[in-house]
């Protein structure tokens, strides 16, 4: 396999496993212990790696998300928590989700090595939130734990990348969600409000714009080699799998 048709191939498993852990009952109840809402945590916690910052920087690096709706979760957590905090919190989380749903994923070791490879040979060129939360410290050292902060990692780098690509393409990242699989449902959840723009003339346009970010992602898998690529599908096929049905 390429580098890119590793990177299109892990895409949506990253996606998907590398977010798993943001929607557990314990990630939410985290919330809650902190005294803020579900929404400030999933805000903060995915943003607040890059510190103190305004909550328009926060829109800028998370893009796809409406700036209305990550001012009402940035502002609303930061009167209660640092963001450094929240995102440490939403760290932890993410390790006791690896441990929970990962720790007797079959070739964990070797998924988190892998992974770990990946998100260090990754460029993190114009990705402020993939750089920020690469500098984070990792909280537990384990395979399962590592495993599920490799896949957290990867996931803002994928976002990253797309962001960037969609932004080249022409394309507004509203735009970008309209032309996607959940359409005006995937607008609305991520804060967009009506009328939107039509999606007919956009979905060519998203199209290449995942091809590119295929390419900006490719780095990070070229450092696996094309034996390390592929087996690392298989590892992040089977972790899906096993996180399904496990």
């Amino acid at each position: 396999m390429t580098p890119e048709q590793v990177a299109a191939a892990c895409k949506p498993l990253v996606l998907e496993l590398g977010e798993a852990f943001s929607r557990c009952p314990s990630t939410l109840r985290r919330a809650r212990l902190l005294g803020i809402s579900g929404w400030a945590f999933y805000i903060t916690g995915r943003a607040g790696a890059l510190g103190d910052v305004r909550a328009e920087t926060v829109a800028s690096a998370l893009g796809f998300i409406a700036p209305e709706a990550v001012a009402d979760g940035w502002d609303a957590a930061a009167r209660a928590v640092p963001p450094l905090e929240v995102a440490a919190a939403n760290l932890t989380e993410c390790c006791r989700w690896g441990m929970s749903r990962l720790g007797d994923a079959p070739g964990v070791s070797r998924l988190a090595g892998l992974l770990g490879r990946a998100v260090d040979a990754a460029d993190g060129s114009a990705m402020p939130l993939f750089a920020a939360w690469r500098a984070m410290p990792m909280p537990d050292p384990s395979p399962a734990a590592r495993a599920a902060v490799g896949l957290l990692l990867l996931r803002e780098h994928f976002a990253g990348a797309y962001l960037l690509a969609v932004r080249a393409s022409g394309l507004t990242p509203l735009e970008a969600v309209l032309a996607g699989p959940e359409g005006e449902a995937g607008a609305a959840a991520c804060g967009w409000s009506p009328p939107y723009p039509p999606v007919g003339p956009l979905v060519r346009r998203r199209i290449w714009a995942e091809a590119v970010t295929d390419r900006l992602v490719s780095p990070a898998f070229q450092a696996l080699g094309a034996a390390g690529g592929a087996e690392l599908v298989d590892l992040l096929t089977a972790a899906r799998l096993h996180t399904r049905h496990g």
